[in-house]
């Protein structure tokens, strides 16, 4: 059974007692028996472990995991300390630059994670080399409960969705307390088409100052 360790464990109990999941798991044992999968199972639900529900300030929604040795740990867009930073997040941290002055280096963004920014894929599995390999499994109902549970919560939270696929969770989002930012994905491949100048940032402190919530500090 799933042991989170802090609030998440309760609310999704249900998620996680259900026949969906009993499924995934079995799937799961297959995979990491089989193939190199990442992250390291005991990784896989990190985003919840480091942000309890409670403590949510901001949501980002990646994908799926890195599908490179060494990279995924659990929180999207961030890899392991001493890891070269992927493109993407190359891209994130130039945005943050221009918006904040802040100049980023360690690819670990943990230190988000632990000031508020729940770093949830939308996939939180992958076999090593074939991205989305995991797709279509089962994650997308789990973590679309997730999301659920967030939209429902009082306390308001900023949701930011980059690209196609995260964008596509905003039918989720039906609170008006929240706060939805939409742009493209950060990829080398989009981050031209509106991702760079989004202000996502500095909006996002901003939504959580007027609303009575410390900020997020986006130094890594």
């Amino acid at each position: 059974m799933v042991n989170i360790g802090n609030s998440w464990d309760g609310l999704l109990k249900d998620v996680f007692a259900s026949e969906n999941y009993a499924q995934l798991r079995e799937f799961l044992k297959e995979e990491y028996r089989r193939h190199t999968v990442y992250p390291d199972m005991h990784d896989i639900f990190n985003a919840l472990r480091y942000t309890p529900y409670e403590s949510v300030k901001a949501v980002i929604l990646g994908q799926d995991p890195y599908h490179g040795e060494g990279q995924a740990h659990g929180l999207c867009f961030s890899v392991k300390p001493g890891v070269p930073a992927p493109p993407s997040l190359q891209n994130i941290f130039k945005e943050i630059r221009d918006e904040t002055g802040i100049d980023n280096t360690s690819p670990c963004l943990l230190p988000w994670a632990k000031n508020g920014v729940l770093l949830l894929n939308t996939v939180l599995t992958v076999r090593a080399g074939q991205p989305n390999s995991h797709s279509g499994k089962g994650w997308e109902e789990v973590t679309d409960e997730i999301i659920r549970r967030l939209n429902a919560r009082e306390e308001p939270m900023v949701f930011l969705l980059w690209g196609r696929n995260a964008r596509s969770k905003k039918a989720l989002l039906t609170s008006p307390r929240h706060l939805v930012l939409e742009c493209a994905h950060p990829s080398p491949l989009s981050a031209y088409n509106g991702f760079f100048g989004c202000g996502h940032f500095r909006k996002t402190n901003e939504f959580l100052t007027q609303h009575g919530v410390e900020t997020v500090d986006w130094h890594t």
